[in-house]
């Protein structure tokens, strides 16, 4: 074993003291909302924020006016991710203004950059305290010391970055799909990503809290669970000589109960050909990868730091697909990164022809401070940027929709999440390659696994009917 990154138990347990003490503190009946932005790893941070806030006693609300706390979980990956949190942020004012007891709290991402802490600090004085990404765990004694101060405080990362709590309390936003945390942290230093700066250094969980943690999800009938990090192919590096993320999912799936397995987010750098053959031997892992390309130029992709070209990408693709023919492969890609060239976005353009993925997330660079892109010769005009986004869009959304209307007449199976957010009338959930699919039925499918033969494929979803057994 190399170096161990997890908290003493008695740190937790100094935190179980202080949210007892919250929870004597307060009257009864007070209230929680917890806002997140960004990515699944945020999330998985707000449900573990809003189970220490209902272990001090407080009822977790979606009505952000009924809050007597509020916690902001914020992210910097993008500009306008920052903008938006503070832009909600500053509509709490009035709540403050009306209930003077509220307490106003953000964490995450973005307030671990010192620039954003300053002008948060000077911008936003109803915000009563402010924590990084390290210091999650310590939430319930910054609380405390808020509610018997009522003292600004603003929390830094240094002292304790790189520790990984374990035991805290989960408050899961749904009942059948689930996030589970593998790692932390991010050592690949993107010229374009903050993440390194915000979340610190790559740390692993022990591998017996996570099939502890996995195994009691599938007891209590979770039908979906979602592996997190920042690059979960880097799992166990840190931490183990001869065991990593390929011998991880080997191990879950030996872990009795019908669920399916997903991960994000993938290197292709540390993609291997081992992670795919497990893929293909066991049906408890969904046969879809995400694997972010960010630019088809491999001029490109060294001056973004990211250590594959195109070609070893493919061959990370071409045997996904000799192993597994009907994978689903989605990717990340950013437009106008600086000094990419019309002959490198072509390039680009070319790789979504090749691979032809079910799905993109597509983004328009923007400056990330404190980063080496942002400092760059040749950041590329905003109107050929925009242009750019419309080319790439309007090549993939011909292979979306050719893609979609190729499972017209098949029959797939459906995790069902809710009702469509578009058309109440409909219930809607993703099959297993992360197909969006829309029918009628009844609500009290939500949760539950169903068989629908699809009708039609549209740009972004499938429209079918549900099969009676």
């Amino acid at each position: 074993m190399k170096l161990d990154r997890t908290l003493p138990k008695e740190t937790i347990d100094r935190q179980y003291d202080y949210m007892r003490r919250v929870k004597e503190w307060n009257p009864d009946g007070l209230k929680a909302h917890v806002l997140t932005f960004g990515c699944q790893q945020n999330e998985a941070d707000s449900e573990r924020i809003a189970g220490m806030a209902k272990e001090m006693g407080y009822e977790i609300t979606d009505t952000v006016a009924d809050a007597d706390l509020i916690v902001i979980n914020t992210c910097a990956v993008r500009e306008h991710a920052e903008l938006k949190a503070l832009s909600i942020t500053g509509q709490f004012k009035h709540l403050k203004e009306k209930k003077r007891s509220l307490v106003i709290a953000m964490c995450g991402c973005m307030v671990s950059q010192e620039h954003r802490r300053d002008n948060i600090k000077n911008s936003y004085p109803y915000v009563d305290f402010v924590f990084g990404t390290t210091r999650l765990y310590t939430f319930p004694e910054i609380l405390f010391n808020c509610l018997l101060t009522r003292k600004r405080s603003f929390y830094l990362d240094a002292g304790d970055e790189g520790n990984i709590p374990e035991g805290l309390p989960v408050h899961r936003a749904s009942k059948f799909k689930a996030w589970v945390s593998i790692m932390y942290g991010c050592n690949n230093f993107c010229t374009y990503c903050v993440v390194p700066f915000v979340r610190g250094r790559e740390r692993s969980r022990h591998k017996e809290e996570i099939v502890k943690e996995v195994t009691a999800l599938a007891a209590e009938g979770y039908r979906e669970i979602t592996l997190l990090g920042q690059n979960v192919n880097s799992y166990g590096k840190d931490l183990y000589d001869d065991y990593d993320f390929a011998d991880l999912l080997s191990d879950l799936c030996k872990i009795e109960g019908e669920f399916l397995i997903r991960f994000m987010t993938s290197h292709p750098k540390d993609a291997s050909f081992k992670l795919i053959d497990v893929m293909a031997a066991n049906d408890k892992i969904a046969k879809a990868f995400h694997l972010p390309l960010q630019s088809g130029s491999d001029r490109v992709l060294s001056v973004m730091n990211r250590h594959y070209t195109r070609e070893r990408y493919l061959t990370l693709v071409r045997y996904m697909r000799e192993k597994m023919p009907d994978i689903a492969l989605s990717t990340d890609i950013i437009v106008g990164f600086p000094g990419e060239t019309e002959e490198d976005f072509e390039d680009t353009l070319s790789m979504l022809s090749e691979v032809r993925y079910d799905n993109i997330y597509s983004f328009i660079y923007s400056k990330r401070k404190g980063t080496k892109a942002a400092v760059m010769e040749e950041q590329i005009d905003d109107t050929v940027k925009g242009a750019r986004f419309e080319r790439l869009l309007a090549v993939q959304n011909a292979i979306n929709l050719d893609k979609n209307q190729k499972y017209e007449g098949k029959v797939e199976t459906v995790l069902v999440e809710g009702y469509s957010k578009t058309d109440k009338s409909r219930l809607t959930g993703r099959s297993e390659r992360n197909r969006l699919v829309h029918f009628e039925g009844d609500e009290a499918l939500i949760g539950s696994l169903v068989k629908v033969k699809i009708l039609r494929g549209d740009l972004h979803a499938l429209y079918g009917e549900l099969v009676k057994n």
